[in-house]
């Protein structure tokens, strides 16, 4: 984040907003900075991503699932700019940490032996790894103990919208973000690689709440996509992953996505649309439970 406070130093903040005698290297002067960087950031690539998305990926029949919140697409984003910059003022003291020289992240690939093969090795550690701890803090987010009050407004979205992609309870949406901030403390890692990954992990967010269930073929047993993540909104106790189905595999939380089996949230809006709608979710029960208002009896 250092690359970033540095641009808006020597373009923003120093010749237009700070006195001269206020330092670039002064920490309250980086806080103040580093939350208008982070949310000014957050809002960007939210609503850019997540309306670009909502126009060109999202299937707009499924706002006609039986699930789908009356304005759910307006209540999804004004959650969301409530909560961002709650979640950003836990996220800048990490932010904090990492510019002043407390983390792993390097400038340099000349300072690692290996070069290019480390440089690839880490954005594939950064992503099993954060996807580990992702599954571990997600299920435990659904403990009943936590479930209630931190994370079930996520769950409010049953059919989500790309919008719903960070309508999180600011501690949630924080401690999920979590395992980005830890790997630069415990293993070495380029600064550029790490605000690619910033941003990537913020466009994966979004697109697995985008109801665009198409996955290559080759892929579909090992990539926790948005058919995986709508079935976890759905049915509540499946699918924790982020990126992959490796974890809910081990940990027995994986069900194939009903969008695979032509049991979907797209499919019943189809069918509902055929007249058929009725016939076909007596045939599926567990989809039927979900179309009526229920869930998991966990939930």
């Amino acid at each position: 984040m250092d690359l970033v406070l540095r641009a808006a130093d020597y373009h923003f903040f120093t010749p237009y907003v700070y006195p001269a005698s206020w330092r670039e290297d002064n920490i309250f002067r980086q806080t103040i900075s580093l939350l208008i960087v982070t949310n000014l950031g957050a809002y960007v690539l939210y609503f850019f991503f997540a309306t670009l998305s909502y126009y060109f990926v999202f299937d707009h029949s499924l706002m006609k699932h039986p699930q789908f919140l009356k304005n759910q697409v307006s209540r999804e984003i004004k959650y969301t700019v409530w909560a961002l910059p709650w979640m950003s003022i836990p996220t800048v003291s990490l932010f904090l940490l990492e510019i002043r020289g407390f983390s792993k992240l390097y400038d340099h690939l000349r300072e690692f032996p290996l070069g290019l093969l480390e440089l690839v090795s880490s954005v594939l550690s950064f992503l099993f790894f954060t996807d580990m701890l992702i599954y571990f803090i997600h299920r435990g987010l659904h403990h009943r103990l936590l479930y209630k009050k931190i994370h079930k407004p996520h769950h409010i979205w049953k059919v989500t919208t790309p919008f719903a992609s960070h309508a999180f309870h600011p501690l949630d949406g924080f401690l999920q973000s979590l395992p980005y901030h830890i790997y630069p403390f415990v293993f070495p890692l380029h600064k550029v690689v790490y605000l690619s990954l910033y941003v990537l992990v913020n466009i994966w967010t979004i697109s697995i709440h985008d109801g665009d269930f198409r996955v290559p073929q080759a892929l579909k047993p090992f990539i926790n996509g948005s058919a995986h993540h709508t079935d976890h909104h759905l049915f509540f106790d499946y699918n924790y992953g982020q990126y992959f189905t490796l974890w809910d595999r081990i940990g027995g939380s994986f069900k194939n996505p009903s969008a695979f089996e032509g049991s979907g949230p797209l499919s019943y809006v189809k069918k509902m649309a055929e007249g058929k709608g009725d016939g076909s979710a007596e045939k599926n029960g567990e989809h039927e439970a979900v179309c009526n208002g229920g869930s998991s009896k966990t939930e």
